[in-house]
């Protein structure tokens, strides 16, 4: 059978691939700390209250037509005026903000709208799927391996050598898969590398644009502060597509609501594209996102609560992973920052399994934790890096404090019947 060279040559997500293995197991009955894919728990981490009670509010009052195509005009004010109260930055809701099914289809058409096929995108690794939206735009990938000293953040020494005739950096903050987040110094030198290379290029050259994925800007904790390009450097503001959202910071991955901003040019052709494929939210769900942001009382005490609770689970994750280094095991971690993720380090590469397999890759590593310590973790490698290195997310939305904490002896367990 012949199909499209595009699909034919396109893999699926190693991610959704793992939990959907664990998922299997845990249906089977097995007791497994599920630390996999970035979502929720609903009965640890529900929606805010008063978002729940709008949605249904929302069908109950017959919401239920066609959105229009950049959202409804409520939402985008809602949106736009969160954004100007809470960072500064300042985009018309008429043309300068769209509104789409979660963050996933605005990353893909701001990849359709900027690259064409044969262009370079620059991205750092580990990060998530822009591998995938390289393929599907025609793109010729720049992956820039970051390393452990820097966060996992990309440096400006590290992206300089790339950017030249780049038509895309794109950058996550704070990051998916580490949890961390750039520090205000390093993303300015970055920004002004931007702002360099467009000086160079000609009026008819293409200018490198940033795509700036900021899902979890929310969700920091303790003195972490995040920033964005255009706040540190306004003369970035027709250079930067912004990826936003209410996915993360309400716990409402399931309620499909993500927002982009950017230069009114590419906003339009984005919504253009997004108009043909049909990714809009649902009209329910944006009358109700429009109501709820504006309730600064009910969004700051919500995100009291669930940051308490996430950074919790991170800690537990975090200081166990560090008391068990303390003893002498091949483990370790960076301090979260923010996002729903913790980098751990699970060194057993060479090490034998009592069967006498051989851990040579962090997919080997993975598969023995998941039978040994009914702990379900995702390698570095399902976002660009390299399976050698041994590096893993570590996703807490879905599992308690007291699950991760009980995890930890029998990850010492598994690390003991290593030769």
């Amino acid at each position: 059978m012949r199909i499209s060279r595009l699909a034919d040559q396109l893999s699926g997500s190693e991610i959704i691939r793992i939990g959907n293995a664990v998922s299997e197991q845990i249906r089977q009955g097995a007791a497994i700390c599920n630390l996999t894919i970035g979502d929720f728990d609903p009965a640890l981490f529900p929606i805010p209250a008063g978002l729940r009670e709008g949605i249904m509010a929302a069908y109950q009052a017959g919401q239920t037509n066609y959105p229009p195509a950049a959202g409804t005009a409520d939402l985008r004010q809602a949106a736009a005026d969160f954004l100007k109260i809470r960072l500064g930055l300042s985009y018309s809701p008429a043309d300068e903000l769209l509104v789409a099914g979660g963050s996933r289809p605005l990353i893909y058409a701001a990849y359709l709208a900027l690259v064409d096929p044969g262009d370079r995108v620059v991205f750092p690794v580990p990060s998530w799927n822009n591998n995938h939206y390289c393929h599907l735009s025609g793109a010729v990938q720049v992956a820039v391996p970051t390393q452990p000293e820097h966060d996992f953040m990309p440096t400006a020494a590290e992206l300089a050598p790339q950017l030249k005739g780049a038509t895309l950096l794109a950058l996550c903050s704070p990051l998916n898969p580490t949890g961390t987040v750039f520090t205000k110094e390093v993303l300015e030198e970055i920004c002004d590398l931007v702002l360099a290379e467009n000086q160079r290029r000609g009026p008819d050259e293409k200018p490198l644009y940033i795509l700036y994925d900021q899902i979890y800007w929310l969700l920091t904790f303790g003195q972490t502060q995040h920033f964005d390009p255009v706040s540190l450097r306004p003369a970035l503001r027709d250079y930067v597509v912004y990826i936003d959202g209410i996915s993360k910071c309400f716990a409402a991955t399931g309620v499909r609501v993500g927002y982009s901003f950017g230069p009114k040019l590419i906003i339009e052709k984005m919504k253009s594209l997004l108009g043909h494929i049909g990714a809009w939210a649902p009209k329910a769900e944006q009358v109700a996102t429009a109501a709820f942001l504006p309730e600064t009382a009910a969004v700051d005490s919500y995100l009291t609560e669930l940051k308490g609770g996430l950074q919790a689970s991170l800690e537990a994750g975090y200081h166990g992973l560090k008391a068990l280094r303390e003893q002498g095991y091949p483990v370790d971690a960076i301090a979260p920052a923010g996002a729903i993720y913790l980098t751990a380090k699970i060194d057993a590469l060479g090490r034998t399994t009592a069967s006498g397999e051989v851990l040579a890759s962090t997919k080997e590593i993975t598969s023995y934790l998941l039978t040994e310590a009914q702990l379900a973790v995702v390698p570095f490698s399902a976002f660009g890096a390299d399976a050698s290195e041994p590096w893993f997310r570590l996703s807490v939305g879905a599992e308690s404090r007291d699950s991760i904490q009980a995890a930890l002896p029998r990850l010492q367990a598994a690390l003991d019947k290593l030769k």
